[in-house]
C-alpha cells in the first residue's frame, strides 16, 4: 500500500511514450469507441453517472491523497490547473446538460487533456496512485464532452470556438493573478513543465504563452472541423432537395 500511495516512494519515474504510456494512449482510444458504440443504448445515464463518478472520485481521492502524505500546499494543489477546472466544468455540464457549459468544456476540456496525456506532467509510473488517477481524470474530461456529443447530439458552432476562447483567457489572466500570489505554477503561466512538453518548442518564457494561444486556435479549429464539414453537407443536401422537382 505504501509503494501505491507513497509520496517519497515514488518507485521508476515516469517515462513519455513507455509501455505504460502508450497502454493509457490506448485506453482513451477504446474509451471513445466504446462510448460510441453503445451511444444509443437505452441506458445512456448508466454511462454519464460512470464518467461523472469517475470525475467526482477522481478529485476527492487526489485530495485525499495530499493531505495523507502531506503534501498539500497552496502553491501546488489549489484547483487552479487548466484540467483541474475542467474536472469542476465537466461535472456541471453532467449534471445540468446546458449547452452553453458544454460549448466552454468541449474545447477548453478535450484540447487541454489531450496535451496532458500526450505531454502528461507526472512523476510517478504504474502502478502508482496519482499514475492511475492522472490519467483516469483526463480520460473522464475526454469522455464527458463526447459523451453530450454522442448522446445528447449537442454539437458546437464557430460561435462556441470564441466562446471558449475568450473564456480559457479570463481563467489566464485570473490564474495569474493567483500565481502571483502563491507563488504556484498553475497552467503553467510562471514556468514550463519540468517534463518534456509542447511548450518546449514554444520559445523562453513569456513568449510561449503567447504561442500557445496560437497553438490553443489551430487545435480549437481542428476539433471543430468535423461539427463544420457536417453542418456544410446537411446545407447542401436541404438545398438539393430544395430546388429538385
Amino acid at each position: 500500500m505504501e509503494d501505491f500511495f507513497g509520496y517519497e516512494n515514488i518507485g521508476d519515474y515516469f517515462t513519455l511514450f513507455s509501455v505504460e504510456h502508450i497502454n493509457m494512449i490506448g485506453l482513451l482510444m477504446v474509451s471513445i469507441l466504446l462510448l460510441y458504440i453503445f451511444r444509443h443504448t437505452k441506458r445512456s445515464n448508466v454511462i454519464k453517472y460512470m464518467i461523472l463518478a469517475c470525475l467526482i472520485l477522481s478529485e476527492v481521492t487526489l485530495n485525499l491523497w495530499y493531505f495523507m502524505t502531506n503534501t498539500w500546499d497552496i502553491a501546488t494543489t489549489l484547483p487552479f490547473q487548466l484540467c483541474t477546472m475542467s474536472v469542476y466544468l465537466s461535472i456541471w455540464m453532467l449534471i445540468s446538460e446546458k449547452y452553453h457549459v458544454f460549448e466552454i468544456v468541449f474545447f477548453i476540456g478535450i484540447g487541454g487533456a489531450i496535451q496532458a496525456i500526450l505531454t502528461p506532467e507526472l512523476y510517478y509510473n504504474f502502478p502508482h496512485f496519482r499514475f492511475i488517477h492522472f490519467f483516469i481524470a483526463h480520460i473522464a474530461i475526454i469522455l464527458a464532452s463526447l459523451y453530450m456529443v454522442f448522446v445528447k447530439k449537442y454539437k458546437p458552432t464557430l460561435k462556441s470556438l470564441w466562446k471558449s476562447f475568450l473564456c480559457l483567457n479570463v481563467l489566464a489572466f485570473m490564474v495569474f493573478n493567483i500565481n502571483q500570489l502563491t507563488g504556484g505554477n498553475y497552467m503553467f503561466l510562471s514556468r514550463k513543465p519540468t517534463n518534456p512538453s509542447l511548450l518546449d518548442y514554444l520559445g523562453d518564457y513569456p513568449w510561449y504563452i503567447l504561442s500557445l494561444e496560437g497553438v490553443a486556435i489551430i487545435l480549437y479549429f481542428i476539433m471543430y472541423m468535423p461539427f463544420a464539414f457536417t453542418r456544410k453537407r446537411k446545407v447542401e443536401r436541404s438545398n438539393t432537395q430544395y430546388f429538385t422537382f
